[in-house]
């Protein structure tokens, strides 16, 4: 099982601070993890990760599944291994991305039938198969297969869909639990933006044999506030003692509200996307390197930033590295991303522990506004 226990609480919301132990590595939440969709951080090497000292990466069972394959993985060592990355990782079910492939996907009520993005060919997932495939990638945390409904999909659907989650949990949990090993379960709640339909689907996963409690179907269409109604909603039912991680969602401004709603885990493709558009997150907002202001500043991009970009580097050498498409500007910028997303974690518990989190909150407010 998975160890927590809270060192903090904000006294004005359901913000906390927990020490969480997971296969003999420890940690504090709230924690951000990056993306390694298909076992890399795009432009980032494990070394790199690293020395981050982000303690859990994500990979994708979708992606793994079709190249190189859950058998090669597992041959290789299993997904740490396989990549050179020494921390901890976990594996989204793909039901995100069957969500998002639309006209190359059928959805049944055993599974989905889908063909490849890469060649064409047809592929089945089913619930217990999904568990089998995160088995052999051999992920400490694995997420329960579910149907993820758009944003803006009526009632109905959404009851029926959150049903269909229900049925493959425990379609998961019977499979996970025929052989543990050191991996972990996450249940996933669903319900869209239907505030009864979330408290029913929170109920049953929280009831089922799990180690870990997601999150899902938010940032798919949804507006901030209808998610910020979702959290709301949850947060006064979670479990004490299991971990609540919240999928694919990540700005500072999202970080701020959903921790104040009791979240301890996030993931999301945004500081490594952005970065290769231009867009570095600093202390006082974000900006794009590419803006000709930057070409003779030969100052870093952010004073109070000390990652290894900052404390070398200009915004001036960043605008030409980006102007002339350099591969070396995509890997700075990420860098400088994930350093910032890492340090406002820390920066964050902090706050809690210290009994000032709302006067944090209020602040990163203004640097980050509500998008």
């Amino acid at each position: 099982m998975i160890k927590i226990k809270t060192l903090a609480t904000d006294s004005s919301s359901r913000a906390r601070v927990t020490r969480m132990e997971l296969n003999g590595v420890e940690f504090k939440t709230p924690i951000f993890m990056p993306v390694g969709t298909r076992a890399t951080v795009k432009t980032l090497d494990s070394h790199e990760l690293d020395e981050l000292d982000f303690e859990i990466l994500l990979g994708n069972t979708y992606h793994l599944f079709l190249r190189p394959g859950s058998g090669r993985i597992e041959a290789a060592g299993g997904l740490a291994k396989f990549m050179g990355y020494s921390g901890l990782t976990l594996t989204d079910s793909g039901g995100f991305q069957v969500y998002s492939l639309k006209d190359l996907r059928k959805i049944d009520e055993k599974g989905v039938e889908f063909r490849s993005i890469i060649d064409g060919s047809k592929h089945r997932f089913e619930p217990a198969y999904v568990v089998q495939i995160q088995r052999e990638i051999g992920a400490d945390i694995m997420m329960a297969f579910d149907e993820c409904p758009p944003g803006d999909a009526g009632k109905n659907y959404v009851a029926q869909s959150m049903k269909k989650t229900h049925r493959w949990l425990q379609e998961c949990v019977d499979e996970f639990h025929k052989e543990r090993k050191h991996q972990h379960l996450f249940g996933i709640i669903q319900g869209g933006v239907f505030s009864d339909l979330r408290k029913e689907s929170q109920e049953y996963v929280q009831s089922s044999e799990v180690d870990g409690i997601a999150v899902g179907g938010l940032s798919v269409g949804e507006t901030r506030d209808q998610m910020q109604d979702v959290l709301s909603t949850l947060s006064h039912n979670y479990p004490e003692a299991k971990p609540r991680y919240l999928m694919g969602v990540g700005t500072p401004w999202d970080f701020l509200q959903a921790v104040s709603h009791g979240i301890d885990m996030f993931d999301c493709v945004m500081p490594s996307r952005v970065a290769r558009h231009g867009k570095l997150y600093t202390t006082r907002g974000s900006i794009n390197i590419l803006n000709s202001k930057f070409r003779e500043m030969d100052e870093s991009v952010d004073k109070d930033c000390q990652c290894k970009v900052c404390t070398r580097y200009s915004a001036s050498y960043l605008h030409h590295l980006f102007r002339e498409k350099e591969f070396t500007a995509l890997r700075l910028a990420t860098y400088h991303n994930l350093y910032f997303f890492k340090t406002f974690m820390e920066k964050m518990r902090d706050s809690i522990e210290q009994g000032t989190f709302q006067e944090f909150k209020k602040t990163w407010e203004e640097v980050y506004p509500k998008p």
